[in-house]
């Protein structure tokens, strides 16, 4: 119960923190959000999205799970997605991963786990997909950081398959996708450099026409 009362003394803190910096802040908050970004991360609790890129109460809009999972069939992730991008419009969508990522990690056993076996199944999948530059890093810790890479690379690809994405850019909306890894150890976040500002990029199997 410490800890619970902390955080409930904490949040009074950080009000009054907010309240001497700017007596309107929260009356600003209480009119409605236009965030620019959609942040689709891991759920790890050292991954704290507002704080990584030192952003402000209605400025992200965010999405978390097991490993920053882009799935077709989770509704959750859908309806965040549908809503920033058509009620919200933002910008720019990140998916960000971690370096150290027990998700991504489990995938590259066999151990079962329980439940979550079936969604890291999924990330299996990007596994099997590159299994061949995977498997020619020797070093675990090396593949396992470059694991983290390629899953983060699929769930952007992933991302613009949707056909929310995808009618969004047909009717002209500026949206980009970008994949970044976080660096627990270090706090530095690490640009992919893979930027989808529509489905040209796409294989022609997923692109759809409207």
């Amino acid at each position: 119960m410490d800890f619970y009362k902390q955080i409930l003394e904490n949040n009074k803190h950080w009000v009054s923190s907010k309240l001497d910096s700017d007596p309107e802040f929260f009356k600003r908050l209480e009119n409605g959000q236009q965030p620019p970004l959609l942040w689709i991360g891991c759920a790890d609790s050292r991954v704290p999205a507002n704080e990584i890129i030192g952003t402000q109460p209605g400025e992200v809009f965010v999405h978390r799970n097991i490993a920053n999972m882009v799935i077709h069939t989770d509704m959750n992730m859908l309806s965040v997605l549908d809503y920033s991008v058509n009620a919200l419009k933002v910008q720019h969508i990140i998916v960000c991963g971690h370096y150290g990522c027990g998700g991504v990690k489990a995938a590259m056993d066999n151990q079962s786990i329980g439940l979550i076996d079936n969604w890291i199944r999924h990330i299996k999948d990007i596994y099997r997909m590159h299994v061949h530059e995977l498997e020619t890093i020797k070093d675990e810790k090396a593949r396992w950081d470059r694991f983290v890479e390629l899953n983060v690379i699929e769930q952007v690809y992933d991302l613009a398959e949707t056909s929310i994405l995808q009618n969004a850019w047909k009717n002209k909306q500026k949206v980009v996708i970008h994949g970044w890894v976080y660096g627990v150890g270090t706090g530095i976040v690490k640009d992919l450099n893979v930027h989808l500002t529509g489905n040209e990029n796409l294989d022609e199997i997923y692109r759809l026409k409207f």
